[in-house]
């Protein structure tokens, strides 16, 4: 295992030149317990030419239309109580999903199929999501228990660190790049951790399809990362998207006590790790050119050359989402 240290690069900007607020087009639904807006993004991919964005604490996925910020939903089956939003208000945060990860994979159909993967900071988040026929009008949903997988992801204490907080993933070669999040608390003597590993996709195909059957696959070719701080708030993995032989991560600084509960937002930063390995990052800013104050969540290619999206969750279930258009100038991957 390697541990790579990122390096703040002065000749990279990324700068959020448009934002927009996520609302569905068909405005709330009480039968669904769905409210008007997209709260808590937690996870952004493209699949079959649309723009998913994952909640972690509620049970839709949202399909955006990048010019409005209007919503489709795809309604996900309802959780405790036959509810489908979680949070501290209601005092049923516990029981949310919290898929933080999604990931557009090949469906052996031919089309892709969206993955989203629970961030295995407790036991009802060991969870995985796979939407078929997303785009389409009959979308099919399957939530499939995962426990050995992620007992295997656990385990391997070179990627999850004291606490397993899995929030990002990226399709790449016939394997899944996850990304643990090391905002975690100190366990037992050990320290929270920001790595990615590698998982094979068809082993955990198989797994998710029969797993009584098939045995879970572990995670392999773990590189740690320091990413670097923004006012003494350490930056921590959020997202990643392939690009090329490289990926752009997103992190952010965030005073969490743990990876169950939120903190104070300091910033968040766009970053590159290359085909060398070797990780640079630049602050995001504001549209004025300031440092951008918000929790960067999710990251896909933008509908532009040289543009990223990027959803950022504002920690309030009372505020939409907002999908952000990110500029990037300097020496960023194609």
């Amino acid at each position: 295992m390697s541990r790579i240290v990122a390096h703040r690069d002065p000749s990279l900007l990324a700068r959020i030149v448009r934002t927009v607020p996520l609302v569905y087009a068909d405005g709330a639904d009480a039968a669904l317990d769905r409210p008007a807006h997209v709260r808590a993004g937690s996870g952004l991919a493209w699949i079959g030419g649309v723009l998913a964005v994952m909640q972690d604490d509620a049970n839709f996925v949202a399909l955006v239309d990048p010019a409005t910020g209007l919503c489709r939903a795809v309604t996900l089956p309802a959780g405790e109580g036959g509810l489908r939003q979680f949070d501290d208000e209601r005092g049923n945060k516990r029981f949310k999903l919290d898929l933080e990860a999604c990931v557009a994979v090949p469906d052996e159909c031919g089309g892709p199929s969206l993955l989203a993967f629970g961030s295995g900071s407790a036991a009802l988040r060991e969870r995985v999501l796979r939407v078929t026929g997303a785009a389409g009008p009959e979308p099919l949903v399957e939530i499939r228990e995962a426990l050995t997988f992620y007992a295997r992801l656990r385990e391997t204490l070179e990627f999850a660190g004291s606490e397993l907080n899995v929030e990002g993933a990226v399709w790449r070669d016939g394997h899944i790049l996850l990304l643990n999040r090391g905002n975690g608390a100190a366990v037992d003597g050990r320290l929270p951790v920001d790595a990615i590993c590698q998982v094979d996709w068809a082993a955990l195909r198989a797994y998710l399809d029969g797993s009584s059957v098939h045995p879970a696959p572990g995670p392999r070719n773990v590189v740690q990362y320091a990413l670097g701080e923004i006012d003494g708030s350490m930056l921590t993995f959020t997202d990643a998207a392939a690009f090329g032989d490289s990926l752009i991560y997103t992190a952010t600084a965030e005073a969490s006590p743990n990876a169950v509960d939120d903190g104070p937002v300091a910033g968040s930063a766009v970053g590159i790790i290359g085909a060398d390995g070797a990780a640079r990052f630049a602050d995001l800013q504001d549209a004025a050119g300031g440092r951008f104050d918000g929790k960067v969540e999710g990251i896909a290619r933008g509908s532009r050359p040289g543009t990223l999206y990027v959803v950022v969750d504002r920690d309030d279930p009372h505020r939409p989402s907002e999908l952000c258009e990110v500029e990037l100038a300097g020496d960023w991957p194609a």
